[in-house]
């Protein structure tokens, strides 16, 4: 029986992996075919809610979410969290070709070490998880965990109502803050919904409780991605999508590792070396994101002759 057991297990997380590595190739084109989308209805004079384009990455960011969702609850989160990084690689190399957006060695260089030290952060990440209904509830009402949720709040409605009217199109971390503080509330939610649904939709079941808990999950996670859906939509039509996906995704995964371990009390299983590691790989994430943004302006040749006729 405890071999049946571990087999479905595996079989339930290799399902989960697959379906997660899907779901991250199609992430990827997302930004890249809405942001086509937003350049030729501006080369038109139109709205981009008219381009078909539009439409396709935005059919594209529908059908991933929903593979997020099912991986998410058929496999553990530290593990299919990672697999964005393939979303990022893949963006990239589809912006290079469809909008032409040039990544120099300096851009491809922090690209690639954003996605090493994201990778490195979870797999050292802390891996408990809540298994039922009644400890996630237990869980949600923590009140370290609830003042960290009114925290993220309060900072979500100052970026949206103040500051990025101001600094959005200026600043991309305005965009990239406000997406990636939504993880806060979109991957918990998730999960908790797989955790709900069977006393939700099982046999036998009438908890009311319950119902509201899911109703509450589901409301929460419809908010957050419509409101990630808008901003996203607000960054490209201002900055580079390759610059965009890259910090978006690393600051997402930052977000995500840390709500999980103010929900599901991780940080409790943390030894010293996974805590060095996890230091160590944010070190990474924050070299990788700086040459990111100084590939944007900066100009890479690899002969000195080159390099001097371009400058003058």
């Amino acid at each position: 029986m405890a071999i049946d057991s571990a087999l479905r297990g595996a079989s339930s997380e290799n399902a989960g992996i697959a379906i997660a590595v899907i779901s991250s190739f199609i992430n990827g084109s997302t930004f890249v075919l809405q942001k086509k989308g937003i350049l030729r209805s501006r080369a038109r004079g139109g709205s981009y809610l008219t381009d078909v384009v539009w439409w396709s990455g935005t059919l594209c960011m529908i059908i991933g979410q929903i593979g997020n969702f099912l991986a998410y609850n058929v496999a553990p989160a530290v593990i299919v969290t990672p697999l964005g990084a393939l979303g990022v690689l893949f963006g990239a190399l589809l912006a290079s070709r469809v909008l032409e957006e040039h990544l120099n060695i300096l851009g491809k260089l922090g690209c690639v070490l954003c996605c090493c030290g994201s990778v490195m952060l979870l797999i050292h990440a802390p891996k408990a998880e809540a298994t039922t209904r009644l400890e996630l509830e237990e869980r949600l009402l923590d009140p370290v965990f609830v003042m960290y949720a009114l925290l993220v709040l309060l900072l979500l409605i100052t970026l949206i109502v103040w500051i990025a009217p101001a600094h959005g199109s200026s600043n991309i971390m305005v965009y990239v803050a406000i997406c990636s503080l939504l993880g806060n509330f979109t991957v918990p939610s998730s999960k908790g919904l797989g955790l709900v649904a069977p006393d939700v939709f099982g046999e036998g079941a009438s908890s009311s409780r319950a119902l509201a808990l899911f109703l509450g999950l589901l409301g929460t996670l419809a908010v957050s991605i419509l409101t990630q859906f808008v901003f996203i939509n607000k960054a490209l039509e201002c900055f580079s999508s390759n610059m965009f996906e890259a910090i978006y995704y690393v600051a997402f995964t930052s977000n995500v590792i840390l709500a999980s371990a103010l929900l599901f009390k991780e940080w409790t299983a943390l030894t010293l070396t996974d805590s060095f590691a996890m230091l160590c790989s944010l070190i990474t994430v924050c070299v990788g994101v700086v040459l990111l943004r100084i590939s944007q302006e900066a100009l890479i040749t690899w002969t000195k002759k080159e390099a001097r006729e371009k400058m003058d």
